[in-house]
């Protein structure tokens, strides 16, 4: 080794050549970056983020199939909750299980 400086990396609480620890820091922060892009954003239908516990309106009337019920435009559903998919909400409503709703029918409140 040269006359590099000596860093601690607080991480893996080793001391290491500067320059090899501003390596692995880069390294971080670009695996760091890359797992917030493949975070799943879900967006309403006016464009709002929605997220985790939000509540919303419904957009337009829409059938329940399998539960025999229509859900009017205006009707509020609070606290729902994010699926991984871009475009579906899981929701609870009185009457129905399993409720899953397209975001693209729904505005934040």
């Amino acid at each position: 080794m040269s006359d590099d400086e000596w860093a601690y990396d607080e991480v893996t609480g080793d001391w290491m050549p500067s320059s090899e620890l501003a390596e692995k820091q880069a390294t971080r922060a670009a695996a760091a970056a890359a797992s917030d892009e493949d975070a799943v954003v879900v967006r309403d239908a006016v464009g709002n983020l929605l997220a985790d516990g939000d509540s919303v309106t419904l957009a337009k009337d829409l059938e329940v199939k399998g539960a025999g019920q229509t859900l009017k435009r205006g009707t509020l559903i609070p606290s729902i909750r994010l699926t991984g998919d871009a475009q579906e909400i899981d929701c609870k409503y009185p009457g129905i299980k399993g409720l899953v709703l397209r975001a693209e029918f729904v505005k934040k409140r």
